[in-house]
């Protein structure tokens, strides 16, 4: 959630900028703002509520000139969305103007004390009294930029990731994080500023990630300088990046998140590249065979992750179960982290998250850290701080991921998760050789499946307009494809409105039975599996009552394709890899229904990619 630009150089930096904004869209915003010194040493602040197209109408007739700036899109948490509350916001003095993205929690205390103090305040955020803050310090001590924002974030308690720019010092933009992601890109004689790599990787591959309480400074014509809030001087290591700028473009698609649908296949492959061998049918992960005693030694896994994720971590738990014979708890990391959970050194936490950036997730990783467990992390983002906390992990390597609403980041992480099932078993000994190699065999079958699966995308199209008009829909699935229910469910929650829940086909006649009626859609994934049976029955119990059923089957299913009112079929495969396809197609039923609709397909209102705040 929200989006931090920055640059300072010998360039223009409003288009920089402004780009920048275009590429961290994807995050999820309500504002949009620039701040910029131009030649005179002038300090601007542009900002409007919206979209950066706003920003951009809003500028074309403003003195957008000078080679330092910084910019910002939010997502409103203290303040509702306005142009008030947008980003960048000036100090009482407009010396300085301040980027924000994270929470304040302490900010009421500080605003009362710097109310009192004579100080007035513009905006309802928690961002504008941080910059105060600083100012505040600075007049009071006569103090240089730097000095008074270490002394500020040391009073500050929350999660922030700051750029900060004045007037009196125009070739200095200063950055800090705490918890809340910050890139600074190292160029030829520049420096960029950007919540992720994406905004600038056009520009540079030289990235550095800071680190919780890194301050940079960036000073033209001297190098990055990196300290700490104790002004300890810090040696920053300078990565290279290794992303195309290709993969964060739609490629001739109209909205990201039909494109990431369609690089399923391609991601799954780079996801098990290097891991799996087909010749010799075996599962390589380098986690494991570095830390084999550790994951070995494990009496219980606890899996802790958020929306998206959680329910990947529910199929992995299944699979874990299965294959590695050892418990395993999925928890809500938002819930693990309050609830004093009982967590040892015999037990393993994997850490699920996309952007490796969830402040939920993040917080449970440390709170198992304090208590001795082994921590795994299956993340997206290289970099990323969970993947920094975490004692070892496996990136699911599917690129970046610009909608949304998850797709692709999703069954990466299901396929990592059966790929470290399936590399346990084998090492604990608790899976047959022919089993093992049945399913590594099955696994890398997986993304041709998915280019099958994909080819219903225009009967899938046709069918979101017959279902456009519903205001509710029932997902239901059992065994490993309860979680795709969930997951179905929430797809098509997030980007279209509707409201949907998933449910185990079993408890449907536990209550929510009583909601089916000629109005009521329900998706079954009813494929050929154990519990075949039972969900036709389910089935049965949905149509006596007038219900509109659309059925996920496999392929030459001929007993619920009569009953059904829609059929879309599914490759055949091993049960514990059909979520890996039956997702497939409740991706494409929630992107076409919102887009029948009219829905903001990638940026669904009031969410963000990246939930760096609690």
């Amino acid at each position: 959630m929200c989006g931090i630009v920055g640059y300072i150089g010998k360039k223009d930096a409003y288009p920089i900028l402004i780009k920048g904004l275009k590429r961290l869209e994807y995050r999820g915003y309500d504002s949009a703002g620039v701040a910029l010194i131009n030649q005179k040493n002038d300090l601007s602040v542009y900002k409007t509520k919206g979209k950066v197209s706003d920003l951009e109408d809003y500028c074309a007739d403003k003195d957008v000139s000078g080679c330092v700036g910084i910019a910002h899109t939010r997502w409103a948490t203290h303040g509702e969305p306005s142009t008030v509350n947008a980003h960048p916001h000036y100090s009482e003095s407009k010396n300085l103007a301040i980027i924000h993205n994270g929470i304040i929690e302490n900010y009421a205390d500080l605003k009362k004390n710097l109310h009192a103090k004579g100080v007035e305040f513009s905006s309802d955020t928690d961002t504008e009294v941080l910059v105060q803050f600083v100012e505040y310090i600075q007049n009071r001590k006569g103090l240089d930029l730097l000095t008074a924002v270490q002394l500020a974030l040391h009073e500050v308690i929350g999660a922030y990731a700051i750029a900060i720019v004045d007037k009196r010092n125009p070739d200095t933009i200063i950055a800090a994080r705490k918890q809340s992601p910050l890139v600074v890109g190292v160029g030829d004689g520049e420096f960029f500023l950007g919540s992720d790599a994406s905004p600038i990787i056009e520009y540079t591959d030289q990235m550095v990630y800071l680190e919780d309480g890194n301050i940079a400074v960036m000073k033209l014509g001297e190098e990055l300088k990196v300290v700490s809030i104790l002004n300890r001087k810090l040696s920053p290591e300078i990565k290279t990046v290794d992303l195309n700028l290709g993969q964060i473009e739609k490629g001739g698609y109209p909205h990201f998140m039909l494109k990431e649908i369609f690089e399923q296949p391609e991601c799954l492959t780079n996801c098990m590249r290097g891991r799996i061998n087909v010749d010799t049918n075996n599962v390589t992960l380098s986690a494991v065979i570095d830390h084999k005693q550790a994951l070995l030694n494990a009496k219980r896994v606890v899996i802790v992750a958020c929306g998206t994720s959680w329910h990947a971590g529910l199929i992995g738990k299944q699979v874990i179960e299965n294959l590695c014979r050892i418990p395993v708890e999925v928890e809500y990391a938002s819930e693990f982290r309050y609830r004093n959970p009982v967590v040892t050194s015999d037990d393993v936490v994997i850490a699920i998250s996309q952007s490796g950036e969830t402040a939920d997730t993040l917080a449970a990783v440390e709170l198992a850290k304090e208590k001795g467990a082994f921590i795994y992390g299956i993340c997206n983002a290289i970099g990323s701080s969970i993947p920094r906390a975490t004692n070892t992990g496996s990136y699911i390597h599917v690129g970046p991921e610009i909608g949304v609403a998850s797709t692709k980041a999703f069954t990466g992480q299901v396929t990592v998760l059966t790929m470290l099932a399936l590399a346990l078993a084998k090492e604990k000994g608790s899976i047959s050789n022919e089993e093992y190699v049945s399913i590594v065999k099955e696994l890398a079958q997986i993304p041709e499946k998915i280019r099958e699966v994909l080819n219903v995308n225009s009967r899938v199209e046709d069918l979101a307009r017959t279902f456009t008009y519903a205001r509710n829909f029932l997902y239901l699935g059992r065994g490993f494809s309860y979680p795709v229910a969930l997951e179905g469910a929430l797809k098509l929650k997030e980007i279209s409105y509707i409201h949907a829940e998933g449910y185990p086909a079993a408890e449907m006649k536990h209550g929510p039975i009583a909601l089916i009626d000629s109005d009521m859609p329900v998706v079954v994934i009813a494929t050929h599996n154990n519990m075949y049976e039972k969900v036709l029955s389910n089935i049965q119990e949905i149509k006596a009552r007038k219900g509109r059923v659309i059925a996920i089957v496999s392929k030459g299913d001929d007993t619920i394709s009569r009953i059904a009112d829609e059929v879309i079929e599914l490759p055949k495969t091993l049960e514990c890899l059909e979520p890996l396809i039956a997702t497939i197609p409740l991706q494409l039923l929630a992107y076409h229904v919102a887009v029948c609709k009219g829905k903001n397909v990638d940026q669904p209102r009031n969410l963000a990619k990246s939930v760096t705040v609690e």
